[in-house]
């Protein structure tokens, strides 16, 4: 069940080269795949890219067939009142039962007034997480309604 949850989240790794960055995107949009959320963490040699897309299996594939070091990891999409402490109240659930979240980025668009932000936390700890999600009344959107944002 709680696999059925999890977005796919696209995870490219890139050397800290000019032009690693512009072709992951073009090769993407060669293929009509389009990018609905992004970040990137790097360091001076590497950087790790993280994408939400609307083919994200299309995506691992494309990718991977160009050379590009890819994988998946599941994450969790959250719609978060869009108002000021809005997501310092979800971290603040989150923090009462001790969960930790690896890491997060957003969506730069909202649902219904609420921002959409997506959250890494791990997978030992991911059934105890959205069972404290329901209880806080904290929606997490399906994996389908994230690739159609």
């Amino acid at each position: 069940m709680s696999s059925e949850v999890l977005t796919k989240q696209v995870s490219v790794f890139l050397e800290n080269k000019s032009g690693r960055l512009a072709e992951v995107c073009q090769t993407l949009g060669e293929h009509e795949i389009n990018i609905r959320a992004l970040c990137i963490a790097d360091t001076s040699d590497f950087g790790i890219l993280r994408l939400i897309v609307d083919k994200p299996d299309a995506a691992v594939e494309v990718l991977q067939d160009k050379g590009f070091s890819v994988g998946s990891t599941g994450v969790l999409a959250l719609r978060v009142p869009d108002v000021p402490g809005g997501l310092g109240g979800v971290l603040a659930d989150l923090q009462t039962r001790d969960v930790n979240v690896e890491y997060m980025y957003a969506f730069f668009i909202t649902v219904e007034g609420d921002a959409v932000v997506l959250f890494k936390v791990a997978d030992a700890i991911l059934d105890s997480t959205l069972a404290l999600l329901s209880d806080s009344n904290i929606p997490v959107l399906a994996p389908e309604e994230v690739y159609n944002l």
